[in-house]
């Protein structure tokens, strides 16, 4: 039987004479840091003073052990963070240059000094360019020439630390006669409920002649093939099989698929994974509105709920699998059924995908392409496809993988970003999206669906950020305008859109220890690395509250307060037109350090209010009021029938007029309620109330700034693991940063408006020490205009 036995002990990293110990899986950030040798690049403006980190050369050694007992010994690496060179006892067993990969080589007798030295990914990167010519791309650094993480050389959320390091498992493996080279597993469902499980296995032999079968099992049912040469297809049919549903959609049953390859009864590997059982469908049909967008899952057409993920880290080796377990666990807690995995990360580890089946996630998996134009000539070329068929077969097991993306942005980038002209017919990616990558889709996972890039209209005979065509990127709104417009359009798939805000306070006393806090402070500068991102984030504020100059406390909380307004903006609204919408992917679900960014949960893990409204925006039911129409949004499998009860008010508190609704809305379905005419806000001092089976929408027919909110008035008790609010005015948008009370401290819920009398109770975790008049410092909610 294949023997595994993990090399993790005894490394070191070697640089200019000097050494260090080292941990494996690891990189050469992590290992400086754990030795006292570069300060945290999170703190501060640290990050600036550790670029020389990825401009050198580095060196990982260890022994390694003689081993015998079998006739063939293999060296396997899971990742190496790039390009490097591995020797044994000086002698070269290859080389790298594809950090998505996985490396194994024959170290059969052989055993002694193990090293394995890492090259710059600057100097390979600039060695590449030299190569193949220039190329355009959104940032000046020269991640397109190489397969790594591209954001890894920063982002307009990230920092700039580009890693090196052997940064996935490295193992030992002893086997004699075989050994499982590849399963390819294809899941199927066909008619009455019989689950397909079809096993193309692929073997490597040490003994040619050695007759060779496989025996597989799931759900009870055991089949065998015998191998002719090196391939063999073992197939499996699971009678009333149980359907894998999305979250919110049914249950997520597993099943347990196991083969063994034995000779002459003898086992000799075993492979062994999980997968679910569901058909997976992309609706791209025309209609009178354009060219559709919408995944069906088990003949269920669905409203996706989603959000896009970077890696939780800029170093991906520290990412446990708890670490996942929690995230993705807060996105599902949040109402997310669908996680996009954006094109400018990595292909995640099993870890991320395990989560994903147990939690009822959907992945959309983006191949590692994005925002620049990518050279097709070799070396590049032989490592895309390399690595797009690894990665394939590597996660067809996973029932919650939905969708292959071939780019992030690219398209769109050759068409409006000005590439066209600067490239002057040289290649940029097009080979890939529309050529290699769908290909290798096609031939190895045909039970999933392919597009080209997100965004896409689907072809060249529309614009490739076309709203009416396939996904659309709705950046506009972010980067010129004011979140109003989202209102303006229906796209059929938003698959990017967001607004930034900083991260939670706690968050950013331990990034900037000792720093007076001030929005344009240096270190709030540093940890803001979207271009003119405060301009954007003071023009966005100003078109709805007037600017709260010198005060940043009162900067934070509103930031925090338009970031929430400005996606359910968008979210409300494109979800009170589905069908013709078919889904929103908020950008962006996470962080990988402490910044000012896009994301609903910041680089220390905790939620911005954001977070929360997320919760109410992709909960199975939602009202949203658009003028005098209100949407009655229900994705639930029953239809939701009853009265909404109307109130017109002013910002006093009087209820000026009221009336009771009937409503209806099918099943998966929206239906619009007419507001009466005599209810609808007249100026500045009224607002409408809608309120259903304790849901609630709120319509202030102008800004803010316009509006006179009266000074709020509240009481504040407290009793363990809560904080109450009793208003006695309008209270809007009533927030309680629980991380201002303690570090530890979290909220179960996020912005609130309360009307005259009514209470509010918020749960408090992680407050050891419960204190009404720290609860009420830490309450903010929006007060007169001053």
């Amino acid at each position: 039987m294949l023997q595994a036995t993990p090399l993790t002990e005894g490394w070191i990293l070697r640089h200019e004479g000097g050494e260090l110990p080292a941990v494996v899986p690891g990189c050469v950030h992590t290992d400086l840091l754990a030795a006292g040798a570069i300060p945290d690049p999170f703190l501060g403006r640290n990050e600036t003073d550790l670029a020389w980190v990825g401009r050198r050369d580095w060196t990982y050694e260890t022994e390694l052990p003689p081993v015998d007992g079998h006739e063939q010994t293999d060296l396997v690496f899971d990742g190496l963070d790039t390009v490097a060179e591995i020797l044994l006892d000086g002698q070269l067993l290859g080389r790298t240059r594809n950090m998505h990969r996985s490396y194994r080589f024959d170290v059969t007798g052989m055993a002694g000094r193990l090293a394995v030295r890492f090259v710059s990914a600057y100097a390979e990167a600039e060695a590449v360019r030299g190569t193949v010519g220039e190329r355009p791309a959104a940032y000046a650094e020269p991640y397109q020439y190489l397969r790594k993480m591209a954001c890894s050389f920063g982002w307009d959320w990230g920092p700039t630390l580009v890693t090196a390091g052997i940064w996935r498992p490295v193992r030992i493996e002893r086997w004699s006669t075989a050994r499982i080279a590849r399963v390819r597993p294809l899941v199927t469902v066909g008619e009455q409920g019989l689950g397909v499980v079809e096993l193309a296995v692929e073997v490597e032999r040490a003994r040619v002649e050695a007759p060779l079968r496989v025996e597989a099992s799931v759900g009870g049912v055991r089949a065998s093939a015998s191998l002719d040469g090196t391939e063999g297809v073992v197939r499996l049919e699971v009678p009333d099989v149980g359907l894998w549903w999305p979250r919110g959609y049914g249950e997520q049953p597993l099943y347990d698929v196991e083969l063994t390859l034995l000779h002459e009864d003898r086992p000799l590997d075993v492979w062994r994974r999980r997968v679910g059982f569901r058909t997976v469908e992309l609706d791209r049909a025309a209609d009178v509105h354009g060219t559709g967008f919408a995944l069906v899952v088990n003949g269920e057409r669905l409203f996706a709920r989603g959000v896009n993920w970077i890696p939780d880290d800029v170093f991906p080796s520290r990412i446990t699998r708890e670490r996942y377990r929690e995230r993705l666990g807060q996105a599902a807690d949040a109402g997310v059924d669908l996680v996009r995995i954006w094109g400018g990360g990595i292909y995640e580890s099993e870890d991320f995908y395990d989560a994903c089946d147990e939690l009822g996630l959907l992945v959309w998996q983006d191949f590692p392409f994005a925002c620049a134009a990518y050279p097709e000539e070799q070396p590049l070329r032989g490592e895309v496809e390399a690595e797009a068929r690894e990665n394939v077969v590597r996660l067809m097991p996973h029932p919650s993988l939905v969708l292959w993306n071939g780019n992030n942005e690219n398209l769109w980038g050759f068409r409006d970003w000005g590439w066209e002209a600067r490239l002057a017919g040289d290649s940029w990616g097009e080979g890939y999206y529309l050529g290699v990558l769908p290909r290798v889709v096609a031939e190895l996972d045909p039970t999933r669906p392919y597009t080209a890039g997100s965004p896409w209209s689907g072809s060249w005979d529309h614009h490739p950020n076309d709203p009416a065509h396939g996904t659309h990127h709705s950046w506009e709104v972010w980067n010129r305008q004011d979140y109003a417009e989202y209102r303006r359009e229906v796209p059929r798939f938003v698959a990017e859109f967001g607004w930034q805000a900083p991260p939670a306070y706690a968050t950013l006393a331990r990034a900037l220890p000792g720093e007076v806090l001030a929005a344009d402070s240096p270190g709030m500068l540093h940890h803001q690395k979207a271009d003119d991102g405060n301009g954007k984030l003071r023009r966005g504020l100003e078109r709805h509250f007037a600017f709260p100059e010198g005060d940043f406390d009162r900067w934070h909380y509103l930031m925090q307060v338009n970031q929430a307004r400005a996606v359910a903006a968008g979210i409300e609204h494109w979800r009170s037109h589905w069908p013709v919408c078919a889904g929103t992917v908020v950008w962006q679900l996470n962080d990988c350090w402490p910044v000012t960014s896009w994301a609903a949960i910041d680089g220390d893990g905790r939620e911005k209010p954001l977070y929360h409204e997320l919760r109410r925006l992709y909960a199975d039911r939602l009202l949203t009021l658009r003028g005098r129409v209100l949407a009655v949004v229900n994705q639930t499998a029953e239809e939701w029938a009853g009265a909404v009860r109307l109130r017109r008010m002013s910002v006093e508190g009087t209820v000026i007029g009221e009336a009771d609704v009937e409503f209806r809305a099918g099943r998966r379905a929206v239906a619009e309620v007419s507001v009466p005419r005599e209810l609808a806000p007249v100026g500045p001092k009224e607002f409408l109330v809608a309120d259903a089976d304790g849901l609630r929408a709120v319509h202030f027919p102008v800004a803010d700034r316009e509006i006179p909110y009266p000074q709020p008035e509240f009481d504040v008790s407290v009793a363990p693991g809560t904080v109450t609010v009793t208003a006695h005015t309008l209270v809007r948008d009533l927030l309680l940063q629980a991380d201002r009370l303690d570090p530890a401290a979290r909220a179960d819920r996020g912005l609130v408006t309360l009307l005259p009398g009514e209470r509010v109770t918020i749960g408090v975790s992680g407050w050891k020490t419960p204190d009404p008049d720290a609860a009420r410092s830490a309450l903010y909610c929006l007060e007169p205009s001053r």
